[in-house]
């Protein structure tokens, strides 16, 4: 099903963040864009999921779409599987560890579907299945009698983009910071502020978004180890992406927490990613904060009361964002799980997004 230069892939993303991957990949060139719930399929070539893994801000990890076709008894997906030439794809013996999920099917037993397929990957390639680090990912998904096999060219998922090592006790994913920024039509050229910033989700993503940076410039990826990728093709990529960066943002990017703690925690992970400088970082609290002339986009994650926060309190703080947006031409851009706190802030959003997944919690943004 595959063709050497035309290649079938699929960038998962936490769901809700669909519409922002769509609009990046569309950004990296993509062709044969296709939503669907928790990812975006795509084709291109091998130039193209390099730069994908390397700059996209919402995806989770980048798969390989190695072939589909019925598998509505173990025989059949055995003999299948053989058919994919998974020596154009694997090194001779390279050890690999599989993904098996089974929904709506005949074929129910995921044990028993793993071990069909590892046996007919492993007589393509001499390799055997281990799950230690460095062993190439491949997933079969079986679905009303349908399989999918495809091929990790990710590795650590994508949110890890090896800056963001200190946090606080509810930490926002890379992913989904980046993603509220995109919803909330973000790019850099107005000023920003985020009043409660904990480790500095929001302000790392914001930097490297103002710079226009890609996240993934500082960590490697599996497809560096697969035949026909390899390193020197990221390598290439990567001074690409490099060469495209902004020497500095158009407009500046603030933010803050009362907590030190927090503030010392921004500030060391701002350092990790080389963003020293980039942001304006203090501490101060959000009664005592101002907003600059506008317009410009005050973003917050702020408690409302799943993992921190309880009580009266909460709306007192959501109103106290409101009062500091409102009559400022700057807009609200408020994650939050509960759409009572969103009405705190007495202001009137004109949209409404998800629910985004964050945690085990389901939360919606307003963008107002």
């Amino acid at each position: 099903m595959v063709e050497q230069n035309s290649l079938e892939f699929y960038a998962q993303c936490p769901p809700g963040l669909e519409p922002a991957l769509l609009e990046e990949l569309r950004a990296l060139g993509a062709g044969g864009l296709a939503a669907g719930r928790g990812g975006v399929e795509f084709q291109g070539d091998r130039a193209l999921v390099a730069r994908a893994n390397l700059a996209l801000r919402t995806a989770t990890r980048v798969l390989l779409r190695l072939d589909r076709f019925p598998a509505a008894h173990l025989n059949e997906l055995e003999s299948r599987a053989r058919r994919v030439p998974w020596a154009r794809y694997l090194g001779q013996g390279q050890p690999f560890q599989l993904r098996v999920s089974c929904h709506a099917s005949r074929i129910y037993h995921t044990g028993a579907a793993e071990e069909r397929v590892a046996r007919a990957l492993g007589a393509a390639t001499g390799g055997r299945a281990d799950k230690a680090d460095g062993a190439a990912l491949v997933l079969a998904r079986i679905d009303h009698d349908r399989c999918e096999l495809s091929l990790d060219t990710s590795g650590a998922p994508l949110h890890q983009r090896g800056h963001k090592l200190e946090v606080g006790a509810a930490p926002l994913r890379e992913t989904l910071a980046a993603g509220v920024l995109l919803l909330a039509g973000y790019d850099g050229a107005q000023p920003l502020l985020d009043p409660m910033c904990g480790s500095g989700s929001f302000a790392l993503e914001a930097a490297l978004i103002a710079l226009g940076r890609a996240p993934g410039l500082a960590r490697p990826f599996a497809l560096e180890g697969l035949p026909g990728f390899g390193p020197a093709l990221v390598e290439a990529e990567r001074e690409r992406l490099r060469a495209a960066e902004r020497p500095a943002p158009r407009a500046s990017i603030l933010a803050a927490d009362a907590n030190a703690g927090a503030v010392g925690k921004a500030r060391r992970n701002l350092a990790r990613a080389g963003l020293e400088g980039r942001v304006q970082l203090e501490r101060r609290r959000l009664e005592d904060q101002r907003l600059p002339a506008g317009p410009g986009l005050v973003v917050v994650n702020p408690p409302y009361g799943g993992r921190l926060g309880r009580g009266a309190d909460l709306e007192a703080l959501h109103a106290a964002l409101g009062a500091l947006v409102r009559g400022t031409g700057w807009r609200l851009a408020l994650l939050t799980a509960r759409e009572e706190l969103a009405r705190a802030t007495g202001l009137a959003f004109a949209a409404v997004h998800g629910p985004l997944h964050h945690g085990g919690l389901k939360v919606r943004l307003f963008l107002g």
